[in-house]
């Protein structure tokens, strides 16, 4: 459904749902005064009043070049929005024009937590809460594929869903990684013991005729870039397991955000230093990305998993780049009076993995026409855990997460979570980069959104060091793959060619 804001109407305010399940996402047209909002990002992309081709954001891109995402409401495309978690935008005419003021407010704050609305954790009512959230949105006509790991959110919903008696009508599928972290094995295990049909995608690291078709496919159809590392992996999931297109997919993400997210021992002291440290942004705009020195220069919050090509390196790619240290030390002063568990809680969920980790699924259902699932999203799910207190969610001394779960699972003989410790999906980037540089360059070179002697300067520089068993190779390399990932696609996505 596509709803519009017509010039003259009294203000409207809108906003997401409270744990960022369906997203409400906005097309402000300033100069003709359109405004179309839906929580559908296709529908609104497909709409006939949304003038094609969409014109790209330098800002969009120099975050995503710099920050490997693009912090709500911001996204992309210069016409579009985007409201997730705790983000509010008021509409309202003002000298004959639509305008739209943006505010944020995070609803998950562990001092929001009232002590009279807190209850004791329910292991069957949590089990039931959850199975009802997943079956409820399950298209009867599609086939099931929860995407399953050793991690706890997924093992939980895949416990509830087989307590629920539904083995029969989903199948697990299981990402295949190369070394120690892979979880196959594990996966494999646990949908045995609970009855479930299991899948395992290969990693791809070389690319072949079949694999081009699909990453055309997937980049084309993706509505927005996503620079999470397994994007690529999921590019490929419609050659391997075709029957995942036009299905039900069933995902575990998103409840970090009221369950919160405690820092590491290294978070903890660092980011203190990095308050005075980050201030300095003179040196930090000159230094190449693979400066030893570069690091010491973010800004508190960027020290939960933002990171990506320095100022310097970016305007090489793109001259018109906008430096995004000025956005990321501004988040950092308004929260400066948060302790790290809300710092830290507050800015992976609403905007890291918002737009990296559910952005690359929420790509892969929109791209196979799927219908994607996030039980621990829904709001009543939401409201149940975030009347726990803390105790129940994370330890403070220890930094253990999600202790219910933990529990849960550990009381059903599924999977001791402690004992196997902090797993996840890998792709192997390095083996990824030796294997099809020159595609890699060809996308590069293909993109007209870069600057033509920038680019070759600053590909040559990374070309130097790719295969170097160094720090600086490594960051070569990565820095290779993102720029690929963001230029496929620039050059496949229908919505801007």
């Amino acid at each position: 459904m596509i709803s519009r804001y017509n010039l003259n109407e009294p203000a409207l305010c809108l906003k997401s749902d409270l744990a960022g399940e369906k997203p409400l996402y906005i097309y402000w047209s300033f100069v003709n005064c359109i405004l179309l909002y839906s929580n559908s990002i296709t529908n609104l992309l497909n709409d006939c009043r949304v003038i094609k081709p969409l014109k790209v954001s330098d800002k969009g891109l120099s975050f995503l070049l710099q920050s490997k995402l693009i912090p709500p409401p911001l996204s992309v495309y210069a016409n579009i929005y985007i409201l997730g978690v705790g983000d509010t935008a008021k509409i309202f005419t003002s000298n004959k024009k639509i305008n739209i003021k943006f505010t944020s407010n995070f609803p998950f704050y562990n001092s929001n937590r009232q002590e009279s609305d807190q209850l004791e954790p329910d292991e069957n009512n949590i089990l039931n809460l959850i199975a009802e959230s997943t079956i409820r949105r399950m298209d009867s006509s599609k086939e099931s594929f929860l995407f399953h790991s050793a991690g706890k959110d997924s093992n939980t919903i895949a416990l509830a869903l087989a307590e629920a008696g539904y083995q029969d009508k989903i199948t697990l599928v299981t990402h295949k990684a190369e070394g120690v972290k892979d979880e196959s094995s594990i996966s494999s295990k646990i949908a045995k013991q609970l009855g479930f049909n299991h899948k395992v995608l290969s990693s791809v690291d070389f690319i072949k005729k079949s694999h081009i078709k699909s990453m055309d496919d997937f980049f084309s159809n993706s509505p927005f870039p996503c620079c999470d590392t397994i994007t690529l992996a999921y590019s490929h999931y419609g050659v391997e397991l075709p029957d995942l297109k036009e299905s039900n997919i069933i995902d575990g993400g998103g409840n970090d955000s009221y369950m919160g997210t405690p820092p590491s021992d290294r978070e903890n002291i660092i980011i203190p230093f990095s308050k005075l440290a980050s201030k300095s942004n003179i040196i930090r705009s000159r230094l190449k990305s693979e400066s030893l020195f570069l690091p010491l220069f973010k800004t508190p919050v960027e020290w939960f998993g933002i990171s990506g090509l320095s100022f310097s390196d970016t305007i090489k790619l793109l001259p018109s780049a906008f430096d995004v240290h000025s956005h990321w030390q501004e988040e950092s002063q308004m929260k400066s009076k948060l302790d790290l568990f809300d710092l830290k809680t507050s800015i992976l969920t609403p905007i890291i993995s918002s737009e990296q980790h559910i952005r690359k699924v929420r790509n892969f259902a929109a791209s196979f026409n799927s219908n994607l699932i996030l039980p621990f999203m829904d709001e009543e799910v939401a409201k149940y855990f975030f009347k726990f207190h803390e105790k129940f969610l994370f330890d403070r001394k220890t930094k253990a997460n999600k202790l219910i779960l933990r529990k849960i699972l550990n009381n059903y003989h599924i999977i001791n979570s402690d004992k196997i410790g902090k797993m996840g999906y890998t792709y192997d980037i390095d083996s990824f980069v030796e294997k099809n540089l020159d595609l890699i360059l060809r996308e590069i070179e293909t993109c007209i959104y870069w600057n033509k002697k920038g680019r070759g300067k600053l590909i040559n520089n990374f070309k130097n060091n790719l295969f170097k068993p160094t720090r600086n190779g490594v960051i070569s390399r990565r820095s290779i793959f993102n720029i690929f990932i963001i230029s496929i696609w620039l050059n496949k996505n229908k919505y801007t060619n």
